[in-house]
């Protein structure tokens, strides 16, 4: 981990602070946003965001990272995306050993080791399928024991038993990523399958241990607005990648917060389920941003929204940096305001390219043009020392 950067303020930007872009300067101290006479970075040219909170993150969908360099490749990518919290979401399954609970058990144990020293804030969260009724214990041990902030409530069952009904190369495909054989998938599908019974009580159950230990919980693509109003009523309020608008808005009727995927607008797939991010948007149907497996999109969604004249780059910036922040209570960060933690982006204005991220006052990423005037203001061998 870096240390702290000395002192400083960054002057001559274009910076988002209460809530509009304009050239202001940005004092950091001691990891903290200040105020007051410092030496100066003249970053001219640039624009000063607030750092990105990304409310869910997946690594790839047949393993978790369980190791140190898994970790490290994920901590750095999100440095060079701008994210400086970022929740990781760890399966809890059944399609193979690479998602099963002694899997996730690893991960969370590796992540639990790497927090100490990594450049960003990574924070424990476990995507757990709803029909994986058995060891109901032991997921609520290791909600407690790990620290998980965030519980999703998933049903991949679901999606594997459509390819099995209608499409039976995905899921030998499927099989083939998971590492085991078509009769092993289908087994072990068919053996979730089973418990659909047991599913709403097995829901609730969790919800309320989930509420004795303080830990939020919601769901993953609810299909209808009557799925989103049933996981609403057992407390799940987080709803994420809604699979129709109807489902959305049913969130947003009870005040529950509805997360999007970012890569839609930057990459729409035509063949995706779920309503399209832009109509959730043009809808008021989107309170954050998340990037689910592209690492960048957060970053890349907020200035396509603005440039396809959806939503201003203030508002569209509050979708993946206030906008969670406060949604999972994290008062000290998403703006930059005196007080606050140091968590900050800066921009290349031409090529909206990031060249520096600071992330609790340590300057975990930099590259171009950033560099070279953060060297030409501060002591190149103490920079190098930071």
């Amino acid at each position: 981990m870096p240390a702290l950067l000395p002192p400083l303020r960054l002057t001559g930007a274009i910076a988002l602070r209460d809530g509009r872009l304009r050239q202001r300067s940005v004092g950091i101290a001691d990891g903290r946003f200040t105020s007051g006479p410092l030496p100066a970075v003249d970053l001219s040219g640039y624009l000063l965001l607030p750092g990105i909170v990304d409310l869910h993150a997946e690594g790839p969908r047949h393993r978790a990272a369980t190791t140190a360099a898994d970790l490290a490749h994920r901590d750095g990518e999100a440095a060079s995306h701008g994210v400086t919290t970022r929740f990781l979401s760890v399966p809890w399954s059944w399609e193979g050993p690479g998602v099963a609970p002694p899997a996730a058990v690893a991960a969370l144990a590796a992540l639990t080791d790497y927090r100490s020293h990594a450049l960003t804030d990574l924070r424990p969260q476990l995507a757990c399928d709803a029909l994986l009724t058995s060891g109901a214990g032991r997921l609520v041990d290791l909600v407690r024991d790990a620290g998980v902030e965030l519980v999703l409530f998933t049903d991949r069952a679901a999606r594997a038993q459509e390819m099995r009904l209608n499409d039976r190369e995905a899921f030998d495909r499927l099989a083939r990523t998971h590492g085991v054989s078509a009769e092993a998938l289908t087994a072990a599908l068919d053996g979730v399958l089973a418990n659909s019974r047991a599913r709403p009580r097995h829901l609730c159950d969790l919800a309320e241990a989930f509420d004795d230990l303080g830990v939020a919980y919601g769901s993953v693509g609810d299909d209808s607005a009557e799925t989103r109003e049933h996981f609403s009523m057992i407390g799940a309020r987080f709803c994420l990648a809604p699979g129709t608008a109807r489902a959305a808005a049913a969130a947003k009727a009870v005040g529950d917060p509805v997360l999007a995927l970012a890569a839609d607008p930057v990459a729409p797939d035509a063949a995706a389920p779920g309503p399209r991010l832009a109509t959730l948007v043009q809808n008021g149907l989107c309170d954050a941003l998340v990037s689910g497996t592209q690492s960048a999109a957060p970053y890349a969604a907020a200035f396509r929204l603005a440039e396809l004249g959806l939503l201003p780059l203030e508002r569209a910036w509050r979708l993946v940096s206030e906008a969670p922040a406060e949604i999972h209570g994290l008062p000290d960060r998403g703006t930059i305001a005196p007080g606050k933690r140091a968590d900050l982006i800066v921009v290349h204005a031409g090529t909206r390219r990031v060249e520096a991220t600071i992330a609790a006052g340590r300057l975990v990423f930099l590259t171009g043009e950033a560099a070279n005037r953060f060297f030409g203001t501060l002591s190149p061998v103490r920079l190098a020392a930071e």
